[in-house]
């Protein structure tokens, strides 16, 4: 055999051909395959069609100027392009179906089962010291977010003709919920059931700040890692805590066949068993149990070595390889061109930047009292309150480069946007006399 024949490529150069004329030879049989109603349905539709135009995408958004440098870069240029592509039909209904049934928990579930490997990987390559010192002060950065945006829209609503509390209740409320299923929804039901006001008129009201929030927190998330290269002590670049004096050592990564099988099996178990114990205790969120469960095994030192090594590379191959996947999809099945398009006055805009702006600082400043670093607090505390759950975490960590820290995000998410539901119904009893 020719010795030539036998030298391996390195994974770059791998990459650097795959993406020439065989990712697009790829799309182009997905896209026809879509127009012929053909296309796969579950987890091969989705791959087949998003892997690719996601790598694609990734590739441009980080070479244009303003895009990658302010505005989070492909991210951004992701999610609105899907969405763009359904709001001007450019993806036929069906295949909208296709991807739906890719994402959502109706169907293939692929957002959960990513997020599990982000979960587990992330919590068991935090050192356990260092996550039991970080995780009781959390609450101090959240009540900031939540004090400081409420506060914020309350003042600047007056301002612009607004009524305070209708800022708080229809825009401040919506933004810092936890997202849509988990946020927007569960509000509205409360609304509905204290007010007698009907769930779709209230759900007109909050969906467009929840989508504005989500936008404006993706395009703030890229603008503070920004921050953090310009102002160094301001950042950790990806440590939540600032000078903890403990090292936090990330596990060896080692991309085998094996670590790679048993990172899945073990990410997607705990996430199973989150569904457990949810099963006992409907109220709290299943990722919740999940966070605590593998949190409490990792801080008791009960996790072998070769498990935790396994998680971590399973953790880095799916921030590799599907953020691009999970991106588009968000735009795509996650986010309404229209509705975005609709709340684009100038009114509604300033209202949801003082909501975003007020996170920022809250949780940065917040953070700060309690020994964090103000980048990763107003990043985790702050812009994952206030963008779209689940998806808006996994873009907003994303845009700042900082996918490590999945664990606070979904902390903030769950946690967080439970205490907002229960908030919300407080005050519309108070504000309104329901």
């Amino acid at each position: 055999m020719n010795e030539k024949n036998t030298v391996l490529l390195s994974e770059e150069d791998v990459y650097q051909r795959f993406m020439g004329w065989p990712v697009f030879l790829c799309l182009a049989i997905s896209v026809a395959a879509m127009y012929l109603g053909v296309l796969p349905k579950g987890i091969i539709g989705g791959m087949c069609l998003l892997l690719p135009l996601g790598l694609i995408l990734e590739k441009i958004g980080s070479r244009i100027p303003i895009l990658k440098d302010y505005l989070g870069g492909p991210p951004l240029l992701m999610i609105f392009l899907g969405a763009g592509l359904v709001y001007y039909k450019v993806i036929p209904e069906a295949g909208v179906k296709t991807l739906q049934s890719f994402m959502k928990d109706t169907g293939a579930d692929f957002l959960n089962f990513y997020i599990c490997g982000l979960i587990a990987g992330a919590i068991l390559g935090i050192n356990a010291k260092l996550l039991v010192k970080a995780g009781l002060r959390y609450a101090v950065p959240l009540a900031g977010c939540v004090l400081a945006s409420c506060a914020m829209v309350a003042v600047v609503g007056p301002l612009l003709g607004y009524n305070w509390k209708d800022s708080i209740c229809n825009i401040g409320l919506p933004i810092l919920g936890g997202g849509m299923g988990g946020g927007a929804i569960p509000m509205a039901q409360v609304v509905e059931k204290q007010t007698g006001r009907e769930m779709k008129e209230i759900l007109s009201i909050f969906v467009p700040a929840l989508v504005l929030g989500n936008v404006l927190s993706i395009i703030a998330a890229g603008l503070l890692d920004r921050l953090g290269k310009k102002f160094p002590r301001l950042s950790g670049n990806g440590e939540i805590m600032r000078d903890s004096g403990i090292a936090n050592v990330e596990p060896r990564v080692e991309m085998s066949i094996w670590n790679i099988a048993i990172g899945m099996a073990v990410s997607t178990g705990f996430f199973a068993l989150g569904n457990v114990f949810n099963r006992l205790v409907p109220d709290v969120h299943s990722l919740v149990f999940m966070i605590l469960a593998v949190s409490i095994l990792k801080v008791a030192g009960v996790v072998p070595e070769y498990i935790i090594v396994a998680c971590y590379s399973w953790f880095r191959f799916v921030v590799k390889v599907f953020t691009c996947i999970v991106l588009l999809a968000i735009g795509i099945v996650f986010t309404d061109m229209g509705e975005v398009i609709r709340a684009i006055t100038p009114t509604y805009i300033v209202l949801c930047v003082s909501v975003v702006v007020a996170a920022i600082l809250g949780a940065g400043f917040g953070g700060m009292l309690v020994g964090f670093n103000f980048v990763e607090s107003a990043i985790t505390a702050g812009l994952c309150m206030t963008n779209m759950g689940g998806t808006g975490d996994v873009a907003v960590l994303s845009a700042a480069k900082r996918m490590s820290l999945m664990p606070f995000a979904r902390f903030s998410t769950s946690i967080g946007g439970g205490f907002i539901i229960i908030l919300c119904g407080v005050l519309v009893k108070v504000f309104y006399g329901a």
